[in-house]
């Protein structure tokens, strides 16, 4: 009999950034490492990843992390935590593996110890072994994974729907999800972000039917915005080009090895030769696939509307198409460029994501996958606490115990004694860890304040010079600003800082001795409070005294 421990270091009360540790006595198992794009008030910030110092003090025990499928919210972390933990494996399917290989490479990181599994061929671990099943997403060759212990399995599905019509790299196994729930499931893990939407997701998130429709309509270039990975909405959209005259250009070195690698691999089914080099991007009927190089999203749309990019200018006669769901948090963002389109006269087309959902459970997915489970207990998983809640209300439907509903935030484990949970209310330290650039955890919630404050009021620097021997004012004090105010229109409010500013300094050098540090803080003090004032604003100010 064992003691289990299951928690999640992040995707619970958000969207992305999944990772979720089951610790079975003294063995960690790691499931997903992904990252969270930062919204329009993180200034600065690229992306967001877990904590993962509890996988770092814990290293020894850690078998692996096994990462369900190849998006950045469950994979995108892997490259962060491996130059920090190079001797960590990663166990994924043979396409996920391409694309975090690729990841590996760019970064400059080791590729050996990637782990390449097949679906449905149990992993050993001593006693505990883990049991990947093909499930049905966006991305091929997507799985679960069933964690068996002595007190029962533990199943973590990642995303998935059911559709009987994805096949091959994209089926879902169902008899082996039957045959994992007769078995006697302790615990399932399964995802909630579309928790709250009646029926099944399929077949409303095929859109290929409306790819048809731009391509008939739009006879000029057409620029196809999607995030990277989404492989069968990259499928749908080629399988309508293949009916037309157009060609493909893809920009985003990122993207082109995806969709080249998929190619390859025979997961994507197109003509290599209608995908054109990017000197074609202005050629009439061409299709450009325009996605995001591990940054905010519509970052390199925006490089092309604000005219940034060598090889492509928005003309009147283009369409742009926004073929994945704005994320939340990005929806002012992508209303501007919405409106920054409409001002350069060419067409937007949003393809909604209420009349075509991504390929997420919605409710009667997630009873299915509920049924043939049969868990003893259930973890809402994968969304803000608001779908965890929605995924709940789905259980009880089916008539589980609210007992036996897990509702966790991050850091908050579920803790397990001889199959029994045991309400203890243990709790992990949980943090985020920010990327800024090539920055890893420099930038934390004083920076971003900083960054906030220099936005709203501007920055205010204040500059004196003294006499080394006889601390007397030699040159200033002298008040620049960078935007708060227009100084030409100000100079009284300029001359009245500075002569607070000498009087402070003067208070505090009477002797030989100058306290630089209430200097500062009285400066910083009476200055603030003046320009606040007169301005009801509250600039940064900085204060640089020097002696010679």
């Amino acid at each position: 009999m064992s003691k289990i421990k299951i928690f999640a270091l992040g995707g619970q009360n958000e969207n992305g950034k999944n990772m979720y540790v089951v610790e079975v006595d003294k063995d960690i198992f790691v499931f997903d490492a992904g990252l969270k794009y930062a919204d329009d008030k993180m200034l600065g910030v690229d992306y967001i990843i877990p904590n993962y110092d509890y996988i770092k003090d814990n290293i020894k025990r850690v078998k692996g992390i096994f990462v369900t499928h190849g998006h950045d919210e469950h994979m995108g972390a892997l490259c962060d935590i491996l130059k920090d933990l190079p001797e960590l494996k990663v166990y994924a399917t043979t396409f996920t593996l391409e694309i975090i290989k690729e990841e590996l490479e760019a970064e400059g990181l080791k590729t050996d110890n990637l782990v390449e599994i097949k679906p449905h061929k149990k992993i050993e671990f001593g006693k505990n072994s883990v049991f990947p099943i093909s499930l049905t997403h966006t991305v091929p060759d997507t799985v679960g994974y069933v964690l068996y212990t002595e007190d029962g399995a533990i199943f973590y599905t990642g995303n998935f729907v059911f559709d009987p019509t994805m096949l091959g790299a994209y089926k879902t196994d169902i008899g082996k999800l039957a045959y994992v729930g007769k078995q006697g499931v302790l615990c399932l893990l399964s995802e909630s972000l579309y928790a709250d939407k009646r029926g099944f997701t399929s077949p409303n998130h095929r859109t290929n039917g409306k790819i048809r429709e731009i391509l008939t309509r739009n006879q000029g270039r057409i620029l196809y915005n999607i995030y990277q990975a989404q492989l069968y909405r990259i499928q749908e959209l080629f399988n309508e080009i293949m009916e037309t005259d157009r060609n493909v250009v893809i920009m985003g070195k990122r993207l082109e090895g995806v969709i080249l690698k998929a190619i390859d691999m025979k997961y994507v089914k197109f003509d290599k030769k209608r995908i054109k080099s990017i000197h074609h991007v202005n050629d009439d009927k061409i299709v450009v696939l325009v996605s995001d190089e591990r940054e905010k999203p519509f970052s390199n749309l925006k490089r092309i509307l604000r005219g940034y990019d060598k090889f492509i200018n928005i003309t009147p006669e283009d369409t742009i198409v926004f073929a994945s769901p704005v994320y939340d948090g990005m929806e002012r963002t992508a209303t501007k460029l919405f409106d920054t389109i409409a001002r350069m006269g060419a067409n937007v087309i949003e393809i909604p994501s209420k009349q075509f959902p991504s390929h997420h459970a919605s409710s009667e997915d997630l009873m299915l996958m509920l049924d043939l489970i049969n868990p003893k207990y259930y973890m809402p998983v994968i969304g803000e606490y608001r779908h965890q809640v929605a995924n709940a209300n789905v259980a009880k439907r089916l008539g589980m115990k609210e007992e036996n509903i897990l509702l966790k935030l991050n850091g908050q484990v579920a803790y397990f004694e001889n199959g029994k949970l045991v309400d203890k209310d243990m709790k992990v330290e949980i943090d985020d860890i920010l990327i800024d650039g090539l920055a890893a955890g420099d930038v934390g919630e004083l920076v971003l304040k900083d960054r906030e404050l220099l936005s709203d009021n501007g920055i205010v620097i204040i500059t004196a010079t003294l006499d080394k021997k006889t601390k007397e004012v030699l040159a200033g004090p002298e008040v620049l600003t960078r935007g708060f105010i227009f100084v030409k229109d100000n100079i009284d409010l300029i001359k009245e800082a500075e002569k607070i500013s000498l009087n402070v300094i003067k208070e505090n050098s009477k002797t030989n001795y100058v306290d630089f540090t209430k200097i500062k803080s009285g400066i910083r003090d009476k200055v603030g409070k003046y320009f606040y004032e007169q301005t009801e604003c509250k600039p940064m100010v900085l204060i640089v005294i020097g002696e010679v």
